[in-house]
């Protein structure tokens, strides 16, 4: 019997269209799993046949992300993803790349559900294998045993998330600092009025401004403490900054390290060495601040906790707080920034959504000094559609990605364990067959009781990825958002009066070049 036929005579489950749910009971995953082991027995094309880049003699299709040579730019990745699914289809198979293993590329959102449900507990997310190196080898006599929640896997990246995911993902807890964010906010936005220049426009390096922004919030909701990064004429060389240039130099290189100079696996490249020399930076301001907040936690009282300051009260181990520290701040600041980047691009350069947007506001918040609240918050139903959308059309991470711990049948062929799957996201949630309008821009596809024709498939869209591995940082990052389009949009409006920006991809995937915005007062 066909694997197809078996799999309709047992009865398959039908496909969600609107939402993401969560992963299979145990009986489900038993019985789902045995229906894909007799589909993977029958009619699966070997991986040898996978589509895909021819790779050369030696060096594979390494040779394709090098200067000079390559026919594909680090920078371009969005793009590159778009031509392998046109020029090969749903599954394309990127072989023979030195120092690591294939990566196959999955645009078909049914297949990547599918992968994604059948998980399991300890899910492997192949991500930043340098920081894995240098978490596991080169600082090891730091981080032990407890590696943190970036670049871990396995049994002691689920212990080390059961034992600090609480207070990051409690919706209460994380509604708890809409104030702090609020206050922060307001700094910036008072910030962004002083920083105008004659015509009205925010300088050239407004994306930097951000950051400091995005770093005060982490600074204030993680540790209790304002770091000074919104003070006037900060010089460059402050710790603030110098946390932001940290920040980026590691995230913005590990595609470079890991794809266009893997080098660094054999000998200790001048790259490398600046990421090690960069990374113990990191670890030296955050033991300076964890430390400060230990001391402030003995006269503190529970609603007046940061994030790490909470975990320190439940567990003794100062270092899991050290650890955790160093990864909201090394992997929020750059993320957050660059999303909002894209955000406030999006909306500056919409002017009819954001009349739509400050319709809203203005119901929900007549008196503009009001502080905001939760109650607030939940009714800004549009806002919150438009950010969807925008991380639907333009994916602040250009995929997420999984190694697989089995063999299995993917479009047809027959993959083999240890390949890596990428599924990117900034291609299918932009595909028609997964969105209705797909290249229409409609925050209202998001909201209750829209047209079931814009409906999104739940998996062809996943910004902050899916299941166990799902960034934990999630909720703080959507609360951070949705504050500044409040503060922003309800007493500004935001406009952009030069040529077309495009999109690239440093570490995330935001516009490049100068966010001149302008801003005037309602």
């Amino acid at each position: 019997m066909a694997a197809r036929g078996l799999r309709g005579l047992l009865g398959a489950r039908p496909r969600s269209t609107t939402t993401a749910t969560a992963p299979l009971c145990p009986r489900e995953a038993v019985q789902d799993a045995a229906l894909d082991a007799a589909e993977d027995a029958v009619d699966a094309l070997p991986y040898e046949q996978m589509p895909g880049p021819r790779p050369l003699p030696l060096i594979g299709n390494t040779w394709r992300l090098l200067p000079v040579v390559g026919q594909y730019q680090v920078s371009d990745l969005a793009r590159v993803s778009a031509l392998l699914h046109q020029q090969y289809g749903d599954c394309v198979k990127l072989s023979n790349l030195v120092g690591r293993p294939d990566l196959v590329f999955v645009f078909d959102a049914d297949e990547t559900e599918r992968v994604y449900r059948h998980e399991g507990p300890t899910p492997f997310r192949p991500a930043m294998p340098c920081l894995v190196s240098y978490k596991s080898e080169v600082r090891k006599d730091f981080f032990g045993y407890l590696a943190g929640v970036v670049g871990v896997h396995g049994e002691a990246w689920r212990e080390f998330r059961s034992r600090v995911q609480r207070p990051c993902l409690q919706p209460q807890t994380v509604r708890s600092y809409i104030g702090p964010i609020e206050d922060v906010t307001n700094c910036f936005l008072q910030r962004m009025q002083e920083m105008r220049d004659d015509r009205g426009e925010m300088p050239a390096d407004f994306d930097n401004e951000i950051h400091k922004w995005s770093l005060e919030c982490i600074g204030r909701v993680a540790l209790d403490t304002r770091l000074g990064c919104l003070d006037a004429d900060l010089p460059p060389d402050s710790e603030p900054q110098k946390i932001i240039d940290a920040a980026k130099f590691a995230l913005r290189n590990v595609a470079i390290l890991e794809l266009k100079f893997p080098f660094w696996r054999y000998i200790p490249t001048p790259l490398w060495t600046h990421y090690v020399r960069n990374m113990n930076f990191f670890i030296e301001v955050c033991t300076k601040h964890i430390d400060r907040a230990m001391e402030r936690l003995a006269t503190k009282q529970d609603g007046e906790l940061s994030v790490v300051e909470r975990i320190l009260a439940e567990q003794s181990d100062r270092k899991l707080a050290y650890v955790l520290a160093l990864d909201l701040i090394l992997v929020g600041i750059d993320t957050i920034s660059m999303a909002v980047c894209s955000i406030l691009y999006q909306l500056a350069t919409r002017p009819d959504v954001q009349d739509k947007m400050y319709a809203e506001l203005e119901r929900v918040l007549p008196d503009t000094d009001e502080p905001l609240t939760a109650r607030h918050l939940d009714q800004l139903a549009y806002t919150k559609g438009f950010v969807k959308e925008v991380l639907r059309m333009y994916s602040t991470v250009i995929g997420n990605g999984r190694t697989l711990q089995r063999d299995m049948t993917i479009c047809g062929y027959r993959i083999p364990k240890g390949v890596q799957l990428v599924f990117p996201t900034v291609v299918t949630g932009n595909m028609a067959r997964y969105a209705g309008r797909a290249d229409e821009f409609l925050p209202e596809r998001w909201m209750k009781n829209h047209d079931p024709s814009l409906d999104v498939h739940p998996f062809a869209s996943l910004p902050y990825g899916y299941g166990a591995r799902m960034c934990l940082g999630r909720r703080f990052a959507d609360l951070e958002m949705h504050v500044l389009l409040a503060k922003l949009v309800r007493k500004f409006r935001l406009e952009f009066h030069h040529p077309p920006l495009d999109y690239q991809v440093t570490f995330m995937y935001a516009p490049e070049g100068e966010l001149r915005f302008k801003l005037v007062e309602r």
